[in-house]
């Protein structure tokens, strides 16, 4: 684990602020019937445009600039020709290298008028990153975010994929410490000024059985659930964390 200075927590800022605008791009550009990969292009040409590069195109051999996961798709889905449709949600995970430095962040979108239950989903997942984040700060463990996240999607009838966690980042996209998404409180490192990491819980509406589709990449539900995904990059401060990956 590598804590950051000052200064590349600020530089972290920057790729973090870039990670965020290619998620709004994407969300304008949400909508029935544009592909997948049209929406990967988008989020490419917006993070080349800042001066920044995306973080994951060609990682480990992986062909897009994001991950862009569809209904029971978990994570990992690779942009292609497969059109959105109404009523479908979309997970898409971005991340942009700036001055040598990662941003990452996720969101889950719904296309056109989506349902009740889908909608539900997609605000608990997102709840439940705020809910773990409010113990990134010192005094506190990893178990203890990773317990609240796990508490907050379970209550509400969801369960959390625990093959798939969040990570350390900075230089490299992905750094110790691991940062799981359910745990128990009291256990697990402890938190300190200057660490930087990626908080994304994926939460599922039924099983938090996985599995691996034969591309080797996209992760699905075993039972062909939906699935939600909510991921900032953040750093742990003398106080409050700092969410690097809003504006």
């Amino acid at each position: 684990m590598t804590l950051k200075s000052a200064r590349e927590i600020a530089v972290m800022r920057i790729a973090g602020q870039i990670t965020h605008g290619a998620l709004l791009a994407a969300k304008q550009a949400v909508r029935p019937g544009i592909t997948t990969m049209e929406i990967d292009r988008v989020v490419e040409d917006y993070i080349r445009s800042k001066g920044a590069i995306p973080s994951f195109k060609g990682y480990e051999g992986f062909p897009g600039s994001a991950c862009i996961s569809v209904n029971e798709e978990v994570v990992h889905g690779i942009p292609g020709d497969r059109v959105l449709k109404e009523g479908d949600i979309v997970s898409i995970d971005v991340g942009a290298i700036y001055e040598g430095y990662h941003g990452d962040a996720a969101r889950t979108y719904g296309v056109g008028k989506i349902s009740a239950e889908a909608q539900r989903l997609i605000d608990v997942t997102r709840q439940s990153f705020y809910e773990g984040i409010q113990f990134a700060k010192l005094g506190y463990r990893l178990g203890d975010l990773g317990a609240a996240i796990q508490a907050y999607a379970e209550n509400a009838g969801y369960s959390v994929v625990r093959e798939m966690i969040g990570h350390g980042l900075g230089k490299n996209l992905h750094e110790s410490p691991d940062v799981p998404n359910y745990g128990h409180p009291g256990h697990g490192l402890r938190f300190q000024q200057g660490m930087t990491i990626a908080v994304e819980p994926m939460i599922n509406a039924g099983t938090r059985r996985i599995r691996i589709l034969d591309n080797g990449w996209t992760v699905v539900t075993q039972d062909s659930a939906l699935s939600a995904h909510y991921e900032n990059s953040i750093a742990v401060t003398d106080g409050e964390p700092v969410i690097l990956t809003l504006e």
